[in-house]
């Protein structure tokens, strides 16, 4: 086990991203929440900072950062921004679709496409999820058929982050009939209007971020489409959900920061039977649980972190902090709920929206049931 001290380094990106929050993503969020409206201006600032492109190396558009300062970066995003649905639309950008072009694409790719992706010029949406058969290749229902030198692919996509904003789509599709994970999948690059934007879905929570639908009907497609190469779609698909599964609970190790920090200023502060209520063991206790929650939530996650790309078992640490960090965040929004009292309950204090936007994650990037099958597996070799 390698300790998990921060640099300078670190410590000066949590800085300048927590200001950067503070001045500009800090006002709003209750009224885009109720409105699901998508912050394209607040995206475009993100832009500006290079979020959405922090792994990618400088020479390619990004900031260069390894995946560990990138952990930092998204966890004092989380802090600082109270906008789930933001937060959302950028990790699922980044992660599920800028690594694996920047990991996976051809140079013509990465010169076309990787420096708009990289600044938020563009978005991006990953095409995996169906109606019938979720993220699961096996199952694929989309298909993309040989035609001369380039394919036609026809199927749809569902509950897909950025849909009705995106310019681009990376596109998972069937090549070959009898193959699944090994082989038989293959991703596919896409320009808007190739795909269709399809139906926008009102969620309970995330309603700033964009989740709806994408449309493929008979798109012709050329060989400078494909994204690595043909079959080898189900890999690469995997392992963008190592670094979404690793990255994207950091944002949520943030949000359970500050949560913890208004339930502490609250009990501090509250009164009843003329103490603070913090003095009630029932409502310290749950705090002290809360920030054991938010500590081994962070040394999961960091420790995911440095073993993406270094280490074959990453899939495990992935699915093991995605398990644990998604579903301590409801218990912690659940928890300042109950310490906040009615107070909790309204939106003005914005703790009710926090545990709508906390629900999606024990079901994005592979429900809570899903990392308990992978881990199972890992352990249990059946």
């Amino acid at each position: 086990m390698m300790p998990f001290s921060l640099t300078n380094d670190h410590k000066e990106l949590r800085k300048g991203i927590l200001a950067f929050c503070r001045s500009e993503l800090s006002e709003g969020a209750e009224e885009r929440d109720r409105a699901g409206v998508f912050p394209r201006d607040l995206w475009n600032k993100c832009g500006e900072m290079g979020l959405q492109g922090m792994p990618v190396p400088e020479e390619k558009g990004g900031l260069g950062l390894d995946p560990l300062s990138c952990a930092v970066a998204l966890e004092a995003l989380g802090r600082g921004c109270p906008d789930g649905g933001l937060l959302m639309a950028i990790s699922a950008h980044l992660l599920a679709n800028v690594v694996p072009i920047w990991k996976h694409g051809s140079e013509a790719q990465h010169e076309k496409y990787l420096a708009d992706l990289c600044s938020g010029r563009s978005i991006c949406a990953v095409g995996m999820t169906e109606p019938s058969a979720g993220s699961d290749p096996y199952d694929m229902a989309t298909k993309a058929v040989p035609d001369g030198d380039g394919w036609i692919i026809t199927g749809r996509k569902t509950f897909i982050s950025n849909a009705t904003v995106a310019d681009l789509a990376l596109v998972y599709a069937r090549t070959e009939e009898g193959k699944g994970y090994h082989g038989g999948v293959t991703a596919f690059l896409l320009e808007h209007p190739q795909f269709e934007r399809g139906q926008a879905f009102d969620t309970m929570g995330l309603r700033t971020c964009s989740i709806g639908e994408l449309v493929l009907d008979e798109v012709r497609v050329g060989p400078e489409a494909v994204v690595g190469r043909v079959g080898a779609g189900g890999p690469m698909f995997f392992e963008s959900m190592n670094w979404e599964r690793t990255l994207l609970v950091a944002c949520h190790m943030g949000v359970m920061d500050r949560l913890l920090d208004k339930a502490v200023r609250y009990a501090r502060t509250r009164t009843s039977g003329g103490v603070p209520i913090g003095k009630h063991q029932a409502v310290s206790h749950r705090i002290a649980n809360m920030k054991v929650q938010l500590e081994a939530a962070r040394l999961l996650t960091y420790k995911a972190a440095t073993k993406l790309d270094q280490s074959h078992d990453v899939a495990l640490d992935a699915a093991i902090a995605k398990l644990f960090v998604s579903e301590s965040l409801v218990s912690c929004a659940l928890d300042t709920i109950r310490t906040l009292g009615g107070y909790g309950y309204t939106a003005e204090y914005e703790v009710e929206r926090a545990l709508r936007d906390a629900v999606g994650g024990i079901l994005y990037s592979g429900t809570s049931d899903l990392q308990r099958v992978l881990i199972a597996r890992w352990l249990l070799g059946i």
